[in-house]
């Protein structure tokens, strides 16, 4: 465990958007950070461990991070918790980050047993009980996947003391959990024997969080139990938002055959609960099928966007938007780009593509870095300093990247940030004539956001965590 402030970290790094040819070449120990118009705040490297969904939480007057890990590596399948001696699978770890200059690693939640996507804890969502309409007040709980078996509820009201308040099993293939903290109903990315897909969503009412209560399976027609002929890709994860505005938004596919479905969120509650094709088509406002060649990892809504070319003419000035970031697979280039998409869903039964955003191959030579380059995922969070002003979006080995997206039509970048790789970083190896070529690469898997504006940036490649800020222009679009 350790942290570091940019006052210990090179202040003056002065990079361009145009890397240097230095950047070409992969990237070297006691190398600085690549920034343009982002500054490193804190550092902490999570024990080493690979790293998915980071969540960050208020609590009173602290801040804590939840970061959800990958399965441990063959090389090390079972990490060393530093804090305790004892070696423990790869799960949730737990951070103050009250002080981003100064990070402070306060407990490891152990996870599944697994390599890779096969264990550990990946995603993570947190409500506070007093917001649940039936939680205990005095209780802060934090829903994650355990591995591919479970969901899992703690109370983490003590974060350095996290106690096994349920769990969910009897599912396997989990993945990117939803949960409406003012509803308690929770969209659970799980895969149930007898469906014909790895993913789908189980709709559970997590509103009484130490009594779980199903609601729904819910998936594509042809995916259910019993039905024949073609089946849709597999679900990534949904993004709800909530009873008022009765749309929930769900992504399918990875890195292709991409699926943006707007659903009712009331007629899927409320509706028939029985998996049949006519029941799943019920809920469905619409949906938008991406290229073969893309994925729809992460469907981020972006309502009622004001538009300032519009504000004189007899178009709707306030037109609905849905973010799609596909995720890159596969190690230095070796499939279709994938990119970041913007979709106007004004008329819903309509849904269009109508731009797009990817990072510039030649502003850092990426596919010759090593590891994975392409887009993965977006911060999540609605608070307001960000909501429909700017997106972060994590790009691998391109570190992460802020675009304005004030004009979904014409979204553009105004900051990244790409972290130093460390002892920790590990290799990403391809296959040259049956034999394997590895290189170290920063490898920036997921970014999240929180109201006071800091952005936080977590590693796959076992890097860890950094905390970042905005500097010049790209600060004044937040205020």
């Amino acid at each position: 465990m350790w942290h570091v402030s940019i006052r210990q970290c090179v202040l003056a790094i002065a990079l361009t958007t145009t890397f240097g040819a230095a950047s070409a070449q992969s990237q070297k120990i006691g190398a600085p950070p690549e920034a343009v118009n982002m500054q490193l705040l804190g550092v902490n490297d999570l024990q080493g461990r690979s790293a998915y969904q980071p969540t960050i939480h208020r609590q009173g007057n602290r801040y804590i991070a939840y970061i959800g890990h990958h399965g441990g590596t063959e090389a090390d399948p079972k990490p060393l918790n530093s804090m305790t001696g004892q070696k423990e699978f790869n799960g949730t770890s737990v951070v103050d980050v009250t002080d981003p200059a100064k990070p402070v690693y306060l407990v490891h939640i152990p996870g599944e047993e697994g390599l890779d996507e096969s264990g550990g804890g990946q995603m993570t969502r947190v409500c506070d009980g007093g917001s649940l309409p039936k939680g205990d007040p005095a209780a802060v709980y934090l829903l994650r996947t355990f591995g591919n078996s479970a969901h899992e509820i703690w109370n983490v009201a003590d974060p350095a003391k996290p106690v096994l308040v349920t769990r969910i099993t009897g599912i396997k293939g989990t993945h990117k959990n939803w949960w409406e903290c003012d509803t308690g109903v929770a969209y659970l990315v799980s895969g149930i024997e007898g469906w014909r897909t790895r993913r789908m969503t189980q709709v559970y009412d997590l509103s009484d969080p130490a009594h779980p209560r199903k609601i729904r399976d819910y998936g594509l027609p042809g995916q259910e139990p019993g039905s024949t002929g073609p089946m849709s890709t597999e679900l990534h994860g949904p993004i709800s938002l909530g009873p008022d505005s009765n749309r929930i938004y769900f992504g399918y596919g990875t890195n292709k055959d991409g699926l943006l479905q707007i659903v009712d969120r009331k007629k899927l509650i409320e509706g028939a609960a029985e998996p049949t094709a006519g029941n799943l088509r019920t809920p469905e406002v619409s949906r938008l099928s991406l290229s073969a060649f893309n994925g729809a990892h992460t469907t981020y809504p972006l309502p009622r966007m004001p538009i300032a070319e519009f504000a004189k003419g007899k178009q709707e000035p306030l037109r609905d938007f849905v973010m799609i970031v596909d995720e890159s697979l596969v190690n230095e280039c070796a499939e279709p780009r994938q990119m970041v998409w913007f979709a106007d869903v004004t008329v819903e039964k309509s849904p269009l593509i109508v731009s797009s955003y990817t990072v510039k191959e030649s502003s850092g030579q990426f596919c010759d870095r090593g590891g994975r380059f392409g887009s993965h995922s977006s911060n999540e969070s609605f608070a307001p300093i960000y909501y429909k002003k700017l997106a972060f979006i994590a790009f691998f080995n391109a570190g992460v990247r802020a675009v304005d997206i004030r004009d979904p039509y014409h979204p553009t970048e105004v900051a990244s940030f790409i972290p130093a790789i460390t002892d920790r970083t590990t290799k990403r190896c391809v296959k040259i004539d049956g034999q394997d070529r590895c290189k170290v690469a920063i490898q920036t898997n997921n970014v999240e956001t929180d109201d006071r504006g800091y952005i936080y940036i977590v590693d796959r490649a076992n890097t860890g965590l950094h905390i970042l800020d905005l500097t010049g222009d790209a600060k004044a679009i937040a205020h």
